[in-house]
């Protein structure tokens, strides 16, 4: 192999488009252009998203955040929270007697978070499945 021999694979390069070289090359003229317009002239292009003036949907739409309504309604409550707790027994009113979540909240999850050394049994509460054996492993139970 030798450098004058390098070339680049067959259909890599393709030969740029010829325009304005008479009437039989189909580019010539107005070069695949058109006639009149913004779109002929050089240099007249419009920014992405513009609409001729319109206002442009960008900016039609609101611009403000998402927040769920439901998310007031839901808690979480780590596997650390019920090791402070000094009840054996922890349900949704134990929760919100306690200040650990707010009063409207109406479901709560035990997330794996920390460790957990004595038994508990959890009520009504919904539990991952790694908090689930965090809590049967220290000897609580879960309905």
């Amino acid at each position: 192999m030798h450098l004058n021999t390098i070339k680049p694979a067959a259909g890599s390069k393709k030969a740029a488009k010829r325009v304005g070289r008479g009437i039989g090359s189909g580019f010539g003229k107005t070069c695949g252009r058109g006639h009149k317009g913004q779109k002929s002239r050089s240099g007249g292009w419009h920014k992405v998203g513009f609409e001729g003036g319109q206002m442009p949907l960008q900016k039609r739409l609101p611009k403000f955040g998402f927040s769920s309504r439901m998310a007031k309604y839901s808690a979480e409550v780590c596997l650390y929270h019920l090791e402070a707790l000094k009840t054996d027994k922890v349900d949704l009113a134990v929760l919100i007697e306690i200040g650990l979540v707010k009063k409207f909240v109406k479901k709560v999850k035990v997330i794996n978070t920390g460790t957990l050394s004595k038994s508990i049994k959890v009520v009504g509460l919904n539990v991952t499945k790694g908090a689930q054996k965090a809590i049967e492993k220290a000897g609580g139970s879960v309905e």
